[in-house]
């Protein structure tokens, strides 16, 4: 036989060369080339917004976004806001004057009205709400739907058993039916050619406790914001014997809601009588409060009659939808103030905030009316003054049985002129220069009830007149409270569903064989850490005949 000719060897490979490939391509890889691919087609608008939609509510994007609102929320405890202390957000401007402007137009100041805040807050609700939705149509669908058939091969499940019985196949039909509805079971009954099989299903509850919980979630979030939006929150220090209005002006520090107006203050007022506080005298437990009260004279609206109300812990006052809660007490020692001239520049009352549990209080008097120059002071006030071992002053019991009270002297310019606001547990002493003893050192000021002490340099003189108690409120309007309470035990509830119900499948084969009945039960946990096989041995006990029992 003769060898091919070149052109016969070359039509040949060109006729195995793959269409679109450049001959000899083919020799040096020895397989056929794909094609290059071209880039992907774009998205059309709406399955774009469906892959979108599918981001935004996994559940990996919904745990994303809790988390951001966590940490979104920590600058709004670290950097002070405008509407709960606008003074410390104007100090805050004059010591950093670079980087408050920042702050403000990144909303800083104001984090929780702020745009980029609500718009997580919004995003996780969108996100819980796109999550529960699909999945309460599959639950819906799935409650309606009959328990499964059984399986071909029952035997291949874990927990398994079979025996045979001589009574007919609907007669052991008729009994597994009585016994798995007694036990809070659907049945369905699947007959067949020469069997029956009885499935039932348990356990629905649990993906109920789930959405429950997941519900209850979004509930939490919506009564929460609704109450933050249009509620408010603020505190006041009332000496006994004086009174308080509800209005903007009186109160200590005042958190209002984005959407509430202090037009809406309800108008009613009250005046603390007299304030009851009794301590543990003795044991390990000595200072600790028992009980304390104070008694209100109340009044609903301006021209109402008045009437007493006791308010106590856990008993607050409540008036057209906004409760007064007792939170604390404090003294508040009585002083007279003359300045150089003689005349007196301040009397009365001045609240002193507790340091520790044996009320120990710092305070600071101010006497902006003082001349030649304003007078200011500083100090502790210790109810039952006593001297430790190095001297030092202490309180070593929370009752007023030794009042003494300790002040620093300071004379000048108390920078109540500047047109900024101004704490008054806060003694501004840039303009100021402390008084000094004739040794040159400040003076320090050591007074017991009756006592007066002379200042240095004919500044004038300080008594000490006496002490009377404050009583520390907190006042607040919280509409649809109720509503954050009904989510969060909803969610308990829900949570203990999710946790402790367990869905569990079970089959009961009956098959004729040779005029006997064949008996088969099997049983499925759908989730973990189950015992299907000892429900299976109870079903079991419960329909083998008594010769058979194990």
């Amino acid at each position: 036989m003769c060898p091919p000719s070149e052109s016969t060897v070359t039509d040949s490979a060109a006729a195995r060369q793959p269409v679109g490939e450049p001959p000899g391509d083919s020799g040096r890889s020895g397989k056929q080339q794909r094609p290059a691919k071209g880039p992907a087609p774009a998205l059309a608008p709406l399955e774009f917004a469906r892959w979108a939609w599918r981001q935004l509510t996994s559940m990996r994007t919904a745990l994303i976004l809790l988390f951001l609102l966590a940490v979104a929320a920590i600058p709004g405890s670290l950097i002070p806001q405008t509407r709960v202390d606008p003074s410390a957000v104007l100090t805050f401007e004059q010591q950093h004057p670079t980087l408050a402007p920042v702050f403000d137009r990144l909303g800083m100041f104001g984090v929780y009205s702020s745009i980029w805040f609500s718009a997580i807050y919004l995003l996780l609700m969108a996100s819980l709400l796109g999550c529960i939705v699909p999945r309460l149509r599959v639950y819906l669908r799935n409650v309606r739907q009959r328990p499964p058939k059984a399986p071909r091969h029952l035997s291949r499940l874990s927990a398994y058993e079979t025996w045979e019985t001589s009574a007919s196949r609907t007669v052991e039909a008729e009994r597994v039916e009585r016994l798995l509805s007694g036990q809070r079971r659907r049945i369905a009954i699947y007959p067949g050619d020469g069997e029956t099989v009885v499935s039932a299903e348990k356990g629905y509850l649990r993906e109920a406790g789930n959405l429950l919980f997941h519900c209850a979630v979004v509930v939490v979030l919506v009564g929460v914001a609704f109450t933050g939006l249009f509620g408010f929150k603020g505190g006041v220090a009332v000496i006994t014997g004086q009174g308080f209005s509800d209005t903007l002006t009186q109160f200590d520090d005042f958190t209002p809601g984005a959407r509430f107006s202090a037009d809406n203050l309800p108008p009613f007022s009250f005046r603390v009588q007299d304030f009851h506080v009794a301590y543990q005298r003795g044991g390990q437990a000595a200072g600790m409060p028992l009980t304390f009260s104070a008694d209100l004279l109340v009044r609903d609206q301006p021209d109402s009659s008045p009437y007493r109300y006791d308010l106590s812990v856990n008993h607050p006052l409540n008036v057209d939808g906004v409760s007064v809660f007792l939170v604390g007490h404090g003294y508040a020692p009585v002083v007279t103030v003359r300045d150089g001239t003689g005349h007196v520049a301040f009397s009365g009352p001045v609240i002193f905030l507790p340091q520790d549990g044996t009320f120990t209080s710092f305070g600071v008097v101010k006497v902006p009316d003082a001349s030649p120059a304003q007078l200011g002071f500083q100090g502790y006030f210790f109810p039952t003054g006593a001297l430790s071992s190095s001297g030092r002053p202490y309180s070593a019991f929370p009752g007023p049985d030794n009042p003494v009270l300790t002040l620093v002297g300071y004379r000048g310019d108390l920078g109540l002129d500047t047109g900024l606001a101004q704490s008054v547990y806060v003694l501004d002493k840039s303009g100021m220069t402390p008084l000094r003893s004739s040794s040159g050192q400040p003076k320090a000021l050591l007074l017991r009830v009756g006592q007066t002490q002379q200042l240095p340099d004919g500044a004038g003189s300080i008594r000490f007149d006496g002490v009377q108690t404050f009583v520390k409120l907190q006042v607040n309007k919280q509409p649809a409270k109720i509503v954050p309470l009904v989510g969060v035990l909803a969610a308990i509830v829900g949570l203990l569903g999710s946790l402790f119900v367990r869905p569990r499948r079970t089959w009961v084969r009956l098959r004729d064989r040779d005029g006997r009945t064949v008996v088969e039960v099997a049983a499925l946990d759908r989730v973990t850490g189950g015992d299907p096989a000892a429900h299976v041995a109870e079903v079991s006990k419960a329909l083998r005949p008594k010769e058979q029992q194990r």
